[in-house]
């Protein structure tokens, strides 16, 4: 309840375009999801999750991984800049390691 309330705030204030698209993340209990997403006609560009990602990694392991392969996704499909959504969790943990993974992959905030 509490973090639906929070992206509600979150999401009012920010939206994807064509040349910079929202990087929405989602943490569910096991997995790690990302997708980016172009508000303006409601579609999504591209995704990546780390539920393939099998192994003896750690989640935040997972997550950064998620954020490098979103950033490679965004990179063939030519798109250089995002607005990042951490969809009303705290910025820190598996989110914040999807974010560095996406600028070390040179997608940009």
């Amino acid at each position: 309840m509490n973090r639906t309330r929070i992206h509600k705030r979150i999401r009012a204030k920010i939206q994807g375009t064509a040349s910079a698209p929202r990087l929405a993340v989602f943490r569910s209990t096991k997995y790690t999801y990302a997708q980016l997403i172009d508000d303006a006609k409601a579609v999504t560009l591209c995704s990546a999750s780390d539920v393939a990602h099998k192994g003896k990694h750690t989640k935040a392991e997972r997550a950064k991984k998620v954020g490098e392969e979103i950033a490679k996704k965004a990179k063939e499909a030519g798109i250089t800049k995002a607005v990042f959504d951490r969809g009303g969790f705290p910025y820190h943990g598996r989110i914040k390691e999807v974010a560095e993974g996406a600028r070390a992959g040179g997608l940009l905030f």
